[in-house]
C-alpha cells in the first residue's frame, strides 16, 4: 500500500570471501553483497528535530535537533545515519526535521557490515530526496567519510564499495587503492556459502581494528624509508624478507607477511572463480 510522503529504500549487507585486513592497505579484496539488508522508511515531519527510531538496535528511539549536526555519544548507532546527514550539509544540501524508521534482517555486529548499509541506504535516499545528482562512487566515498572522520573507525573502502557496487550472482575483485573493479560470477551451482552468525557480537568501534590500522601505517612507514611504495600490498612475498632486520617486532612482522600473503590470495581466489574451479 502506497504511504503518502514516506520514502522507503533499501542497501544489502556485504561478506567478504577474501581479502582481510586489505582494504586499508591498499590491495584487493573479493566480496559480494547479500540478500540480507536494511530497509529505511523516512518522512518530512515538519519539526526542529531528526527522528531516529529502529526495532534492530539500543536504543530504540533517538531525537537530534536539526542544528546539532555533531557525533553523539560514542558507539550509538545514530552516528551512522546522522554522519551522513552531516555531511550532506557541508555540500549545501541541508535535510529538513524527518523521520527515519530503519528496519531489516541484518544480525548487528555479526561482521556483515551493517553499519555501511545503515551509511548507504541513508546516503541513497538523502541523494534522492535532496536531489544532489551525486553518482554512487560519491555516495560510497562518502559513506567511508562517515565512518572514519565521524564515526571514528579507520576502516578501508571494501564494506561501502561492496554494499554500493554489489551484484546478483557476482563477487566484486576491487582495488581499494585505485577502486578499479570488475565482476567475477559467482555460480556455485549445488555448493552453497553459509554465513554463520555466531553471536559473538563484532563492533569495529571498540574491537582492535584500529590498532591493526595503526600497526600497518607504522609498517609502510618503516619500509617508506628505504623504498618508495604507495601502500603494503604494493610488496610480494618473496620480497618481505628484505625487510625483517628493520622490524624488530615480531608482531608488526607478521602483519606485513598477512596483509601480503593474504592480497596474493585474492587474486588466486577470483581466478579459481573465473575458471569455475570451486573446490
Amino acid at each position: 500500500m502506497k504511504r503518502p510522503d514516506v520514502f522507503d529504500y533499501f542497501a544489502p549487507g556485504r561478506v567478504n570471501l577474501i581479502g582481510e585486513h586489505i582494504d586499508y592497505c591498499g590491495g584487493y579484496v573479493l566480496p559480494f553483497a547479500i540478500n540480507l539488508g536494511t530497509y529505511l522508511s523516512i518522512k518530512p515531519n515538519g519539526g526542529s528535530c531528526y527522528m531516529f527510531a529502529t526495532d534492530n538496535y539500543e536504543p530504540h528511539e533517538v531525537k537530534v535537533d536539526v542544528n546539532n549536526l555533531t557525533p553523539l555519544q560514542k558507539g550509538l548507532w545514530v552516528n551512522y545515519p546522522l554522519g551522513i546527514i552531516a555531511l550532506f550539509a557541508e555540500k549545501g544540501f541541508r535535510l529538513p526535521a524527518c523521520d527515519f524508521y530503519y528496519y531489516g534482517n541484518l544480525p548487528s555486529g555479526a561482521g556483515l557490515s551493517s553499519s555501511a548499509s545503515v551509511e548507504l541506504v541513508t546516503a541513497v535516499a538523502l541523494n534522492d530526496l535532496l536531489h544532489s545528482g551525486m553518482d554512487l562512487l560519491d555516495l560510497v566515498k562518502m559513506a567511508k567519510d562517515c565512518e572514519n572522520n565521524f564515526v571514528g573507525v579507520n576502516c578501508g573502502i571494501m564494506d561501502q564499495f561492496a554494499v554500493g557496487f554489489g551484484k546478483k550472482n557476482n563477487s566484486i575483485l576491487l582495488n581499494c587503492n585505485t577502486l578499479d573493479y570488475s565482476y567475477a560470477d559467482f555460480n556455485l551451482g549445488d555448493n552453497v556459502v553459509v554465513v554463520v552468525n555466531t553471536n559473538k557480537v563484532r563492533k569495529l568501534t571498540d574491537s582492535k581494528y584500529n590498532e591493526r590500522f595503526n600497526q600497518c601505517l607504522e609498517l609502510k612507514k618503516i619500509i617508506g624509508g628505504v623504498r618508495e611504495i604507495d601502500c603494503l600490498c604494493d610488496l610480494k612475498s618473496e620480497e618481505i624478507g628484505e625487510y625483517r632486520t628493520l622490524i624488530n617486532d615480531d608482531v608488526l612482522f607478521r602483519r606485513l607477511r598477512h596483509v601480503v600473503s593474504e592480497n596474493e590470495r585474492v587474486f588466486k581466489t577470483y581466478h579459481a572463480l573465473k575458471d569455475n574451479n570451486l573446490q
